[in-house]
């Protein structure tokens, strides 16, 4: 009698977690209508849709949240609009998933050269080189990337930056 309620609890416990275990599918599973969203979205990327390709590939991370190459799509449409930022944190939620993808290693670090962090993709270039033992195609243009140099940020005017107070400043 004084292991009877001890016991039900811990075949309630076995019970949930042996049924947990039945309703969760494999990580290398992802759902066939979240690679449907994919597609639509790296078609849509490629037609120059940038709007309608980032509706689709969220739609496809809302379906299946594993789909690591929707996040890699979604990030180079992040590049493509200018928010290098955005893409560097979704190539991290790909590399969350899966820290030996070398597309989005080299995708991050020429996000970051986009940036300006040349140090910092330099690191990344070296983690990917580390990986990619073999010529690799994304390393390389890693590598192109850094060895170019981060773009120069060109002022259309002289009046393009404001003062720090807000005060108007005399010109010569």
């Amino acid at each position: 009698m004084r292991f009877t309620p001890a016991s039900i609890a811990l075949a309630a416990l076995l019970t949930t977690v042996s049924s947990m275990g039945l309703s969760q599918r494999p990580d290398n599973q992802i759902s066939p209508r979240s690679i449907e969203w994919q597609k639509a979205g790296e078609a849509a990327r490629k037609a120059g849709n940038l709007a309608g390709a980032t509706d689709a590939l969220e739609s496809a991370l809302a379906v299946d949240p594993r789909n690591r190459a929707a996040y890699v799509d979604l990030a180079e449409v992040a590049r493509a609009q200018g928010l290098q930022g955005k893409a560097i944190r979704l190539y991290k939620e790909a590399l969350l998933l899966d820290p030996t993808d070398v597309v989005a290693l080299a995708g991050q670090g020429e996000a970051m050269m986009e940036k300006g962090a040349v140090a910092r993709a330099k690191e990344v270039l070296a983690q990917a080189q580390k990986l990619c033992k073999a010529d690799c195609a994304p390393v390389g243009q890693l590598a192109a990337a850094i060895q170019k140099g981060p773009p120069a940020v060109a002022m259309t005017t002289k009046d393009a930056v404001p003062s720090p107070k807000g005060e108007t400043t005399e010109q010569p």
